[in-house]
């Protein structure tokens, strides 16, 4: 059978087949993603209200991080409650609507955390290289912006990956080894051409991934040169401590990104690809609220007086 874009297209179903199929295993992966869900979103949560509700925190840093927050909190939305669903009710299916659907906002919300985490990385550079001018520079109008075009940049490149998932014509292996519709797992499944898919994926990922991790790459350059300028070592310290937590963050969503592509490139079983998934899709945003308040005196102060007011 093979189905022309159209019409019919509407009628089609993908089956996700999760990362088990041991249906014993089913219960406790479901628990175990519910938990991590709750907490990502709670957490997250609490971050975006800490920072909305106390002034010492409204500073370009925290506005930042409130934004990094919102988008991780959409980002698991994205994917966790669907597979809670199909587990649930014992199905695998997502309609082909569906799945479009859930290819356009994952992959909006994967650029976000991309373009958010260069935006921070430039906000510390700023701060440690240029602390004089850090005000007049990283003014409201600008931190608007960069969170304005962010979102835009974002928006336009889901929305191309998505028009050009539409141009394609599915037959009936629609079995895709995951537990979301995952872009290139999906454009496999396709049985018409693929490759004019596959270039605009290489050329995205080469702008619009490379582009933002070149920016960080060089505002930690310049910011790492900066801090062994500081003669004394309490002064560099306080420095690096600064931006410990963004770099983290950065450390933990990029090298598990990767691990997962390069793998992908290189190993051929998609069970596995599957669950090294979880790491950045799920884990990541569920620490990065820890990694943030753990060691961040203004958000434990901040979600003590939160909690208080709440009382």
């Amino acid at each position: 059978m093979h189905v022309e874009p159209g019409n019919d297209t509407l009628h089609l179903e993908f089956l996700l087949l999760g990362l088990e199929e041991d249906p014993e295993l089913q219960p406790l992966i479901f628990g175990l993603f519910l938990s991590m869900y709750l907490v990502t979103v709670l957490g997250n949560l609490l971050i975006v209200l800490a920072v909305i509700s106390d002034s010492h925190l409204h500073t370009p840093m925290y506005f930042f991080l409130s934004n990094l927050s919102f988008v991780d909190i959409c980002f698991t939305s994205t994917t966790i409650p669907k597979m809670l669903v199909n587990i649930q009710t014992q199905s695998k299916a997502i309609s082909y609507a569906g799945c479009i659907t859930q290819i356009h906002f994952f992959v909006l919300f994967v650029g976000l955390d991309d373009f958010l985490l260069a935006v921070m990385a430039y906000d510390r550079y700023v701060a440690i290289c240029l602390p004089l001018n850090y005000m007049v520079i990283m003014n409201f109008r600008l931190c608007g912006l960069l969170v304005l075009v962010s979102w835009f940049v974002s928006f336009l490149h889901a929305l191309l990956q998505s028009l050009m998932m539409l141009r394609l014509s599915f037959c009936t292996d629609l079995e895709i080894p995951h537990f979301f519709c995952e872009l290139n797992q999906a454009i496999h499944r396709a049985c018409s051409d693929t490759f004019l898919n596959e270039v605009v994926i290489y050329i995205a990922s080469f702008f619009l991934g490379g582009g933002p991790l070149a920016g960080i790459l060089y505002s930690y350059c310049k910011i790492v040169s900066s801090i062994r300028a500081i003669s004394s070592a309490q002064g560099k310290y306080k420095a690096f401590s600064t931006c410990a937590s963004h770099l983290s963050m950065v450390s933990l969503f990029y090298c598990t990104l990767l691990g997962v592509y390069l793998s992908s490139a290189v190993a051929q079983n998609s069970h596995s690809i599957a669950t090294a998934s979880v790491m950045y899709t799920v884990v990541t945003p569920m620490l990065n609220p820890f990694i943030y308040s753990l060691r961040n005196k203004d958000i434990k102060s901040a979600l003590r007086r939160l909690y208080e007011r709440e009382r």
